[in-house]
């Protein structure tokens, strides 16, 4: 009979620290496996957008550009690109006529939901060589940073699993 190891003991710093090492990794690889369609037709911070307005129908310019971390003129000028290509529209919010309101196009949806299951595939790829208890372990770490990071309201307004 074998004794059962007792848990290592993390700390909350030990935990910070592996954060801010292995977030930044993962982060360049989502971005090279986007970037590595055959005809890229996203930047990643358009795709954050696409992603935060398909999450949230009707947010505002300065809502996205919080959330993407970016000042209220340069996502403007983001905006306005995404708008050019018909990805996305403007509209005046129903309750405040100075408040205006983004929304995802059909075609901005179908770019997006193209680009988001080309990079969840490349990502799914790299994934293979983990055996079903280390995925299983890793979705549920996951579903844990998602508690502790991602806001209730997001959260809520997350894609469905598939």
């Amino acid at each position: 009979m074998s004794a059962s190891v007792p848990p290592r003991s993390v700390s909350p710093d030990d935990c910070a620290r592996e954060l801010l090492d292995v977030v930044p990794a993962v982060m360049r690889v989502i971005r090279a496996e986007m970037r590595s369609q055959t005809q890229p037709e996203l930047s990643v911070p358009q795709f954050r957008v696409l992603s935060y307005v398909n999450r949230n129908p009707g947010t505002s310019l300065s809502e996205v550009a919080d959330h993407i971390g970016l000042t209220r003129p340069a996502m403007s000028i983001l905006v306005d690109g995404l708008v050019n290509r018909r990805l996305m529209t403007r509209g005046a919010d129903a309750n405040d006529r100075r408040r205006l309101t983004l929304v995802l196009t059909r075609q901005g949806q179908s770019l997006y939901a193209a680009a988001r299951q080309h990079t969840q595939a490349r990502l799914a790829a790299r994934l293979l060589a983990q055996g079903p208890a280390e995925r299983a372990a890793l979705v549920a770490a996951l579903e844990q940073l998602r508690g502790i990071f991602v806001p209730q309201a997001e959260a809520a307004a997350e894609p469905a699993k598939e």
